[in-house]
């Protein structure tokens, strides 16, 4: 993602993100003023929010799937909107999908459901298994797993953030 800023509002910015306590990446302008948020590819990613528990999210998704890091993470100082120490922005991997968060007061986030779920195709039972007990765990299982038409195993589980998950395996 580009935030397109002229390049004196960009040094501003980074001014700002000098007083911003930062572990992993930093985020990266361009002499042309380009905000980079990613270094990714994608066009689209899911972003989550989180009434204060993002950090801890993102450190329970990439302790679930395999081959997953935490590639971004800024946290909020005493000069940012946010209750300090908490997640400005964060960007992680899973499963070479990127997703964003962020922490935001208790009181303007709105709830995570199930109208809205991550869809994990896996590889073999093992992996559905195992990502299903992991998901579960402190969770709710809204269905399965169970066989459904042509799939061996399907089940979506309300993870213990909130986060919905359709797990397949076919």
């Amino acid at each position: 993602m580009h935030l397109h800023l002229k390049p004196e509002i960009t040094l501003k910015y980074l001014d700002l993100l000098g007083k911003v306590k930062e572990r992993h990446l930093l985020r990266m302008a361009d002499l042309k003023g380009n905000l980079k948020m990613s270094n990714s590819n994608q066009k689209i990613t899911t972003f989550l929010t989180f009434p204060g528990n993002a950090e801890e999210a993102m450190n329970f998704y990439i302790s679930v799937f395999p081959n997953s890091r935490i590639l971004q993470l800024t946290l909020i100082s005493k000069d940012n909107r946010g209750e300090v120490g908490k997640v400005l922005n964060g960007t992680f991997e899973l499963k070479n999908q990127q997703f964003m968060v962020m922490d935001m007061e208790k009181s303007y986030v709105p709830a995570f459901t199930w109208a809205t779920s991550l869809y994990v195709e896996c590889e073999d039972e093992k992996e559905f298994d195992t990502l299903f007990e992991k998901l579960s765990i402190n969770g709710k299982v809204i269905m399965g797993p169970e066989p459904i038409l042509s799939l061996m195993k399907v089940a979506w589980v309300a993870d213990q953030f909130g986060v919905t998950w359709q797990l397949i395996f076919k």
